[in-house]
């Protein structure tokens, strides 16, 4: 593994319907073992998975638990509902979690339209009217934290407060992003091949990587579209987050209303993946 392939999964970290599920548990990306005989298949569990149409596409979500409606939204590319376990297990014992996957990921269709996070924004919309009344809390890493902050900018009362993991300021061209299913195959091909299983159209793993990869190239979060978030935002980064490092999480916080910092010790892009204790002791609080 080269550590620019390695960089460039940790920047964005993020089957037909009816097909089998996978022979083999469901794991994380790069993850070392598969899950723990038992756990629950997050991304394809029938008992809890629900499909709604929104524009060109039909989007999977999970719901777990009971009470005010909590959305978690994965890392992009290589991220899926699975990564998010820790979140869905902690939350789901006092809130409804609604975990999506996004369009082109796990069991969501790619649709026709090119990949937007306006889109993204209208897909966790039509979740939401599909399941919840009350505003929600939104927590996204990296992909996920983008649409959270388009969410929140689009639909102000929609979104109660909003934490973001791997998600700071950015401006289109600031880095040139490129990533091939073959490159990610190299990294991990039993991940890789266990996600394109679940794809209700495998086919066009390769196109959903370069749209993905297009939304990003063009992607500018900036103070303006700060400005516009009503809502309490908690940002975080490891701090050793290359993709996002510390000079570019404090002016998004400072650009934010009512923004709050929290910056993860001895942790990468995915910082709840190697620190989750340490990421649920600054979201606990926040939520209350």
């Amino acid at each position: 593994m080269t550590r620019q392939l390695l960089f460039l999964f940790l920047l964005l970290t993020t089957a037909a319907f009816g097909q089998q599920r996978p022979t083999k548990p469901l794991r994380a990306f790069m993850q070392a073992t598969p899950s723990p005989k038992g756990a629950i298949p997050y991304g394809n569990n029938p008992k809890a998975g629900h499909y709604v149409q929104a524009g060109d596409a039909k989007i999977y979500y999970e719901v777990y638990g009971k009470g005010r409606p909590f959305v978690l939204l994965h890392g992009g590319l290589l991220g899926s509902t699975y990564e998010m376990h820790q979140f869905i297990d902690s939350l789901s014992r006092k809130y409804q979690v609604i975990a999506i996957s996004t369009r082109g990921h796990g069991k969501s269709e790619l649709g026709t339209a090119p990949l937007t996070y306006e889109q993204r924004a209208n897909d966790v919309l039509a979740v939401l009217k599909a399941t919840a009344r009350d505003s929600a809390i939104v927590l996204g890493f990296s992909d996920g934290g983008f649409a959270g902050y388009k969410l929140a900018s689009m639909y102000p009362e929609r979104v109660r407060k909003l934490i973001t993991i791997g998600a700071s300021e950015v401006t289109a061209g600031q880095r040139k992003f490129d990533f091939s299913p073959q490159q990610a195959l190299a990294l991990d091909s039993a991940y890789v091949r266990q996600q394109q299983a679940l794809m209700p159209q495998p086919q066009r793993l390769g196109e959903m990587f370069t749209q993905v990869a297009t939304m990003y190239n063009h992607l500018t979060v900036d103070r303006a579209l700060m400005q516009t978030i009503q809502c309490p935002v908690l940002v975080m980064a490891g701090d050793r987050d290359e993709g996002n490092p510390l000079e570019r999480m404090l002016p998004t916080v400072r650009d934010l209303r009512r923004g709050q910092l929290g910056i993860i010790p001895n942790a990468g892009h995915g910082a709840f993946l190697s620190n989750f204790p340490a990421v649920w002791a600054d979201v606990a609080p926040f939520i209350k």
